[in-house]
């Protein structure tokens, strides 16, 4: 049988891996832009990084292609970005318990 801090480890072990996932679904249901040339391109993506919408402001759509390349390439990187890093704000905290170096 399991002692009794080998029995709390695992209890606690249990509690952690379903705030993960909780939070990981969170993650997941999030929408997140990113934008470039001051608002001109915006991206939106979902949390599994997912690309859900493009918005090209008109004026932008005169200019060569590849600049709008660019700006539509710096937006989608952006938004990514932004995933990446509300990610590690909201695991961040509960990894940090683990102790396991390089997780987030």
């Amino acid at each position: 049988m399991f002692s009794k801090g080998m029995g709390g480890m695992m209890k606690k072990a249990q509690q952690m891996q379903k705030e993960m996932a909780r939070i990981q679904k969170e993650i997941e249901d999030l929408e997140l832009e990113g934008q470039s040339g001051g608002g001109m391109v915006k991206v939106l993506v979902n949390g599994k990084k997912n690309i859900l919408s493009i918005d090209i402001d008109p004026e932008v759509m005169s200019e060569d292609k590849e600049m709008l390349e660019d700006l539509v390439l710096s937006a989608v990187n952006q938004a990514l970005d932004n995933v990446d890093k509300t990610s590690k704000e909201k695991m961040g905290p509960l990894a940090s318990g683990l102790n396991i170096p390089g997780l987030f």
